[in-house]
């Protein structure tokens, strides 16, 4: 029962979270694709930075563990892809859309039924799509861990390049915003001149 209270809780913790940040706001997702609002895309590095460093604490205490799933090329491309164009279309990714449906938003509840019939679709064809397109391209387990040689070299470096990627993207995002604010200001289109 206590686990049932935990996930409970940590679920409510996370749609506060993600509420407060925008992420629940398709508006605000659009801008953070386009490159004009950064405080999303700099949450989401930061927070993958902070679990794994939590994540690492709970290991070494013997609380935490984690379960390293094969990798299949083919099969992990094509789900960046579907993954990628769901998120485009619908303005919110699988977390953000409970959340939002949550709000009462409808189109996020819209998109949570197509992600769900997208689910059912998958679990109906499980079976003949797991040797048509995981198998054949299945590297098996890949970690940094593997890599590095070391769990903990392993999490500081993710922490570290997730860190540095928040720092990247706030000052790439921020340049852009920049450059359309001062073209607004000064009545240009943020198109290029001959459309």
């Amino acid at each position: 029962m206590t686990k049932v209270w935990l996930g409970l809780f940590s679920g409510i913790a996370f749609g506060y979270v993600i509420q407060r940040i925008g992420a629940t706001d398709a508006h605000r997702m659009a801008r953070s694709h386009l490159m004009l609002d950064s405080d999303i895309p700099r949450f989401m590095v930061l927070a993958t930075a902070l679990s794994a460093l939590g994540l690492f604490g709970l290991q070494a205490v013997g609380i935490g563990r984690t379960l390293v799933l094969p990798t299949s090329l083919v099969a992990t491309g094509l789900a960046a892809v579907i993954f990628g164009i769901g998120w485009g279309i619908a303005g919110y990714c699988p977390g953000t859309t409970w959340a939002a449906a949550g709000e009462g938003r409808m189109d996020a509840v819209f998109a949570l039924i197509g992600g769900l019939a997208g689910t059912l679709l998958f679990a109906h064809f499980h079976e003949v799509l797991i040797p048509l397109l995981y198998d054949p391209t299945n590297v098996g387990q890949i970690t940094l861990t593997d890599l590095f040689g070391s769990y903990a070299i392993a999490v500081g470096v993710l922490a570290i390049g997730f860190g540095f990627c928040a720092w990247g993207i706030g000052k790439v995002w921020g340049e852009r915003m920049r450059v359309v604010e001062f073209r607004q200001g000064h009545g240009e289109s943020s198109s290029s001149p001959s459309e």
